[in-house]
């Protein structure tokens, strides 16, 4: 069992599957910084200066006590957060899309199979006639 545990750890499939985990997480910080620091700022701009990730819907305020401190935190639903997390969706699949794209145009086509020629069968059977003859 260790040995077939071995042969399956060592396997191409898994190796590569290994290094596409990894860097798939590395590509989605990239454009996570991406989308956070770069995009959304602009489109904030755009949207008259506002800042997408202080946006929130606020269900119920923060409970402070007499020193100041937060006792209950506040309760908001933050669609500033959300929208940036879409964009950064949408931006992740077009990098998956031109990745899948370009991978597909790399791999060689794949070879049309010869046209079936006629069967031995039939080629004794031509013989045959032809001897017959």
């Amino acid at each position: 069992m260790l040995k077939e545990f071995k042969d399956f750890i060592i396997t191409g499939n898994v190796i590569e599957f290994a290094v596409a985990v990894i860097m798939a997480g590395a590509v989605g910080q990239v454009v996570k910084g991406f989308v956070s620091n770069i995009v959304m700022p602009v489109v904030g701009y755009f949207a008259g200066g506002v800042n997408f990730a202080d946006k929130k819907i606020i269900l119920a305020e923060a409970v402070k006590d007499a020193t100041g401190k937060i006792t209950t935190p506040e309760n908001a639903i933050m669609w500033g957060a959300w929208i940036d997390t879409i964009v950064n969706l949408v931006i992740v699949g077009l990098v998956m899309f031109v990745i899948v794209k370009m991978y597909n145009k790399m791999k060689k086509p794949a070879e049309p199979e010869a046209p079936a020629g006629p069967s031995q069968e039939d080629l004794l059977t031509e013989i045959r006639d032809l001897l017959k003859k």
